[in-house]
This record gives C-alpha cells, structure tokens and sequence, in this order.
C-alpha cells in the first residue's frame, strides 16, 4: 500500500503470538459479574498471561474470554473508569469499550446513505443478458467489471472461500444456500437487547445463515450469490461464501467482534475477507485528539493497535483484506472535522478536528487493506463516495440514486445495487407482509422477490433489495479477488490459496484506468447537494484520487496471463 501511515501501523503491530484458542472462555461461571460494559484488553508484547488477569481483576474486571493468538482479553466491568485502572499496569497495553452492555436507550445505525430512495424510486428495466440469472439485467454493477465476461473463464472455485465480516448471511436465500459454509461460518457477536431489540434466539445468539440486518446478505449476494438460473448471480458465483459475523442486528461493528472475527479468518484459511464498515463508535479513531477526553484517547488508541494486530495477523495468514473508503463525502487524506463521533450511545457526538498523520479510519487505513471507492453507473464518482489519493486503491460500482441527472434514469432504482435481502427484514419493515408477499411500499422501495419452481414456502424463496454505498462497491472488487484467486492460486500444504499481496497487485494492475473529469473539480450541485460535497480528483489516468487504479475488472484480472 502506498500510505506511509499503513506502513507505520503494519510495523508498529507487531505481537508475540501465544499459543492456545482463538477465541476462548476462562474460567467456570465467567461474564456472570464484573460490571455493566465489555471491554477489549490489549497485553503487553510478551506479557505474562497470569500476570494480565490478576491486572484485570486488580482494576474491577472479569475476563469472560480471551484471544490467545491476538493478544487480548474481552472483560466486563463497571461503566467509567475501568480503561484507566487497568492500562496503569506494565503488562497491559490498553483497553477499549468493546460493545456496550447494559441498559441504555435502544439505538440503530442510520443508513441514509445506502437507503437514500426512501421507498419513493422508480424502476428501471434491464435487457435480458445471455447466460445470467433472470436479475441479472438490473445488475449494471456485475457488466461493469465485466463479471458476465469473466465467468465463461473462470466463475470461482469452491477451494476459495470469501469471508464476509458484516451483520450475518440469511442461507435461507436460494441464491446464497448452494455456496455457503455452515461448517466454517461463525457468529461473534450475539444480540445486545438493548441496541438490537428482543432476542430471537436462545442466548441472544442468532445461529449462523441468518441475518436481521440486511446489510450482510446483500454484500454476500454481490460476492458470490449462485448462477443458478434463478434471481441474481454474484461477482464470483461459484466461490464459497463463510459468514464471520462481527455485527449487531442495529448495524454498529464494535471492537472486540471484528477483531476476532478477523483471527479467525486466518486461523481458518479464508481467502479474501470483505469488510464494509468502520469500527464502532469512532469515526475516526486518534491517538491523541485535543477534544477527546483522556479516557476517550485511550480507547482510540488501543483500537488503533488491536485493529492493527488483527489486520496483520490475517494477512500474515494469507487473508486478501478488502475494505469499504466510506460513505463521508471526504477526501480521507484532508478529513474534515468528525461531528458524528461517538455515534454510541445516541446523541453523544460532539466536534471533533481530524489530524490526518495521527487520526484513522478503520479498518479502510489499517495495513494491507484494500481501499474501494464507489460508483454510479455512469461512472462518475458516487456523491457521497470518500476519496483520495492518500486511502484508494480501485474503484468499483457502488449505486448512486441522484445518477443521470437531466434523464428519465435520474432517481431511478435502477441506479441502485441490487442483491440478495432476507425476508425476515423485509418483513419488519414492512415491505413484506406475514405471508411473504411485497406489500406496495416493498415494492416502491425495489424489494422483489423470486420462487424456486415448486416452492410454495415463502422462507424458501429468494428476495432481493437495492441499496447503495462504498459497503456496495467493495464486495465487487473482493468478489474479482476471489475470481483472482480462482484463477492463479496453487494448493499448498494442504490448503488452496495465494499470497494475498499478489492478489492485490492483480487487481490493480487490471483494473480499468479512468483519468479525472474535466474538470477534475466535480460539484454535485444539480444533484441537490450542498458544496460540501465538491470533490476535487487529483492525479493521472493511471491513478487518481477518485479510481484508485481504476475500475476493478474480472474479464482483465483473470485472462491478464
């Protein structure tokens, strides 16, 4: 990667890995005390285990489990104060919030961005695409990067498996079920009734193959949903789909989830993992911003670091990383000042000024991760889309609802991504009634639906939902990883794969090169946005800060030898 401080957190991240299991409990009865907050605890290189648990419990916590390879503890202890007691020991490097527990108002990540038609769209119908699945003509994304060329090569190798680190993967959909792993996927985040609502399942741990967000199952469905003659095909639609879910039902992805989700990535040989999302509650996560309070800038800093080793470790284990820029409108390498920060609990953000050198977006500016900006279907970067040439890598289609403006496609759903959704989302917010039909309001918002022959359980069927964003656009460019894989990588003691910094030159190198707009300053004025928005691209045809090194393209990436 090009950014100098990627350099910087991937040597800075370096830990003495220690033998035991990737994520296992201690002790008889633990989690029952300890307090009303979870936090993850960052030992020292090195460190003494004996020693960080009697550090733990010397500053009011309980250690409920522990990630041996990684270096960390997840604790439960009281609300304030605990990062401070517990970071003073020698044997402790820091410790973060993790996921909140405990009574607090119910909350849920808005998505405006990603559902910014608002059930008002139009549809906009497609030319029927030899050889694809019958969706596969609103799928202007999948013709984009040439995926419909690409599969008559090479559609995916079931050896190759793409790990989708989000909210879940509804295995129910028939387009999803011929490709998942249920033998390798895992659930790492159990529901948090006060964020996510009254717990569907046992323990608050929704089983794997579901998914109550949506968020996940789309992603999943753009990676690798099955050519199978029926709904919508995936980027890679013969490749394995495994579910790492590190997300909550209301769409935060705190912490201690996501990085032992991203353990077991490498421990289990998953190939690419995709990752749409930022690490909650920061925006940004700084080593030391003058507006946080002291305890605030010790939990960005041990996120920092627990981040870091995550990312490493699964690269080091041969994890293609790929990550979503973003859906703030912003040169990531000139941020503006963070106002949405801590977005948990709700209605405590407060301004924040951005130093670029010590402040990160993660996992999009940790080490080895694979930076995908997003696309209308014209081309043109997405309004909301980050840039910048300092975080991007390539570029991939992504949705933009306000594309075509002046044209009848101007507004139109068809500008949307369209993928895989489980019903059971559907239903709750309305768009589907109780006996698996689309309601009008599903249907304005671009849900549909499509029944196996035969098939007369709704559960059954496969629905299908549009929705836009950078979390849209990079799995197209992790799918044409996965195609990548497919095509040149080589079984090696025992387990197929390939390194995952050749995977990422691939993808570069092939990439469809775009130079700027001309000119290069691009105003979204027409489109109803304010000029904030304003983008400039700065740099070449070959790379620039809003392709990256262009277009991610399947056909090129797998017949470039």
């Amino acid at each position: 990667m090009r950014d100098v401080r990627r350099g910087l957190l991937a040597m800075t991240g370096a830990f003495v890995l220690v033998a035991g299991a990737v994520v296992a409990p201690v002790g008889a009865g633990a989690g029952v005390a300890g307090g009303d907050a979870e936090y993850l605890v960052l030992l020292e290189e090195g460190a003494d285990r004996g020693q960080a648990v009697a550090a733990v419990k010397a500053a009011g916590g309980e250690v409920v489990k522990e990630n041996a390879n990684l270096g960390t503890l997840t604790v439960r202890a009281a609300a304030s104060g605990f990062v401070a007691r517990v970071s003073a020991s020698s044997v402790i490097e820091g410790a973060a919030r993790s996921r909140p527990i405990g009574t607090v108002p119910r909350a849920e990540k808005p998505l405006g961005v990603e559902s910014e038609n608002g059930g008002t769209g139009r549809a906009a119908a497609g030319k029927k695409v030899v050889g694809m699945d019958p969706l596969d003509a609103q799928l202007w994304g999948l013709r984009m990067v040439r995926s419909d060329l690409a599969r008559r090569v090479q559609p995916g190798k079931k050896a190759v498996k793409v790990g989708v680190l989000d909210s879940g993967i509804d295995a129910r959909n028939p387009d999803i079920a011929p490709n998942f792993d249920w033998k390798l996927s895992r659930n790492f985040a159990p529901d948090i009734p006060e964020i996510d609502g009254v717990c569907e399942f046992s323990g608050c741990v929704d089983p794997v193959g579901w998914d109550d967000s949506g968020h996940g199952t789309h992603v999943a469905g753009t990676i690798g949903a099955a050519a199978n003659g029926a709904g919508v095909s995936g980027v890679a639609p013969n490749v394995t789909l495994v579910e790492i879910r590190g997300g909550q039902d209301s769409g935060y992805l705190f912490l201690g989830p996501v990085t032992d989700a991203l353990t077991y990535a490498g421990d289990v040989g998953l190939d690419v993992v995709n990752m749409s999302f930022y690490v909650d509650p920061w925006l940004y996560s700084c080593t030391a911003n003058p507006a946080d309070s002291p305890e605030a800038q010790a939990e960005q800093r041990t996120i920092i670091r627990a981040m870091t080793r995550a990312l490493n470790y699964a690269h080091r284990h041969g994890v293609t990383l790929v990550g979503a820029l973003g859906n703030n409108h912003e040169d990531l390498g000139k941020p503006r000042t963070d106002l949405s920060s801590p977005d948990f609990p709700a209605g405590t953000a407060y301004p924040r000024p951005i130093d670029n050198a010590t402040c990160f977006d993660l996992p999009a500016e940790g080490p080895h991760v694979i930076g995908v900006s997003a696309l209308g279907p014209s081309s043109t970067k997405s309004d909301y889309s980050n840039y910048g040439t300092e975080q991007i890598e390539v570029s991939a289609p992504g949705g933009w609802f306000r594309d075509y403006f002046g044209t009848p496609q101007h507004r139109t759903n068809g500008n949307l991504i369209l993928s895989t959704y489980p019903v059971n989302t559907l239903q709750v917010n309305g768009q589907v009634d109780a006996a698996g039909e689309l309601t009008p309001a599903g249907i304005a918002a671009g849900a549909q639906k499509q029944c196996p022959a035969g098939v007369t359980d709704y559960t059954k069927c496969g629905y299908y939902f549009v929705l836009q964003g950078t979390s849209m656009a990079s799995p197209h460019a992790a799918g044409v990883a996965a195609l990548i894989v497919s095509q040149y990588g080589k079984k090696q003691h025992g387990d197929f794969g390939m390194d995952p910094d050749k995977v990422g030159r691939i993808l570069m190198d092939t990439a469809q090169s775009r130079a700027c707009p001309n000119p290069p300053l691009l105003t979204y004025t027409n489109e109803g946005r304010p000029a904030e928005f304003n983008a400039l691209c700065e740099g070449t045809r070959k790379f620039n800060g809003f392709y990256g090194h262009g277009i991610v393209d399947a056909w090129a990436a797998v017949t470039r030898r």
